[in-house]
């Protein structure tokens, strides 16, 4: 049955229209975890949110030594909205991430010594060294520093998805700033009307840059999705596990049906946007310290548990940004190889 927009609207299909988008890859670290929301394990999501918070102080302090190149934004307290809901997708869907990207990155399963070495500049980063923080390319993740621009990228991402009935969805983070874009309302608008399958992640960490949400943003996020039709849900929580059991039921939505749907987690930070530039309340950020999704699964584990976790993800990161301060910078000569092997994909592509 044709949709709203004339567009097909079965997600299913064996044999879909465009090349493949990604070569196999590796098992994802959260692969292991979980199949539905009775298989939560604790102790496995406190790993994969420790291996996102320590990979990110370490960061930070590898910035403030000087051994990075270009910028960096963490998510230091923000872990357990990546964690949640990229658990929740399957390894054939795809994210579309933003400036702050490091922690979906990691929870999509991408490799740690690549990003350490691709924020070091090295040449065996996942984007050879020449993105840095807000420009990965790994199979099935994409990001970019441009808020606005990612979502109509996604979009357009899950509608070709769509036509080739591969039944993956697409899943783009973006946060409360984002919100004065109008391309964000005429991607939604889009979504909508076609009937297409992505999910749209709100992380508002009530900071848009240094700019507090009341001073930047008038209204109700649920309300922006609900006036194009798209259902919504509204998480004030950093408790991992329940934003996993909704984000199960969320992308199962999006597959079946072949529709939108939005998520809006409320959410804080506890580390600066950027690297130093600090402007908050030194209160304000005590207060919500008691709502670090670390602490808030911490009692759920034991000791035992815990300490196998926090030295598992340790050692992790250790050896990530110790193996990518040892490799090689790129060649110059690289640029011009992969300028003709974008060349050679976007003929094949045209070619299909």
């Amino acid at each position: 049955m044709p949709g709203r927009g004339g567009l097909d609207d079965d997600c299913r299909s064996d044999s879909p229209i465009f090349p493949a988008r990604y070569l196999e890859t590796t098992t994802r670290p959260m692969d292991r975890i979980l199949k539905s929301t009775c298989d939560l394990i604790p102790a496995e999501l406190m790993q994969e949110m420790l291996r996102i918070r320590l990979f990110e102080e370490s960061t930070l302090h590898e910035f403030s030594k000087g051994r990075l190149s270009g910028t960096t934004h963490t998510c230091i307290g923000q872990e357990a909205s990546a964690v949640g809901v990229v658990s929740a997708l399957r390894r054939s869907d795809v994210v579309f991430s933003n400036h702050r990207g490091h922690g979906h990155y990691l929870a999509h399963g991408g490799s740690m010594h690549g990003l350490a070495a691709e924020l070091m500049g090295r040449r065996t980063g996942v984007s050879g060294g020449r993105g840095g923080s807000q420009h990965l390319h790994f199979p099935g993740f994409y990001s970019n520093g441009v808020q606005g621009g990612i979502v109509p990228c996604a979009v357009g991402m899950a509608l070709a998805e769509k036509y080739k009935k591969s039944q993956a969805i697409v899943a783009v983070f973006l946060g409360d700033g984002t919100f004065g874009e109008g391309v964000v309302y005429e991607s939604f608008n889009i979504a909508s009307l076609w009937r297409i399958p992505v999910l749209f992640v709100v992380e508002n960490n009530r900071y848009a840059q240094t700019t507090p949400l009341l001073s930047h943003f008038s209204g109700d996020f649920s309300l922006r999705f609900k006036a194009f039709r798209i259902d919504v849900e509204e998480l004030d929580t950093n408790d991992v596990t329940i934003i996993r059991e909704a984000a199960d039921s969320i992308t199962a939505s999006v597959r079946e049906t072949c529709e939108p749907r939005a998520m809006v987690l409320h959410t804080y930070r506890f580390s600066p946007h950027s690297k130093g530039d600090e402007v908050r309340d030194l209160a304000e950020i005590e207060h919500y310290r008691q709502f670090d999704p670390i602490i808030l699964l911490r009692s759920r584990l034991s000791d035992e548990e815990y300490d196998l976790a926090l030295s598992t993800a340790r050692d992790e990161v250790s050896r990530a940004f110790g193996q990518a301060e040892l490799d090689a910078w790129p060649d110059p000569a690289d640029l011009l190889k992969a300028r003709e092997e974008l060349l050679n994909v976007c003929g094949r592509s045209f070619r299909h």
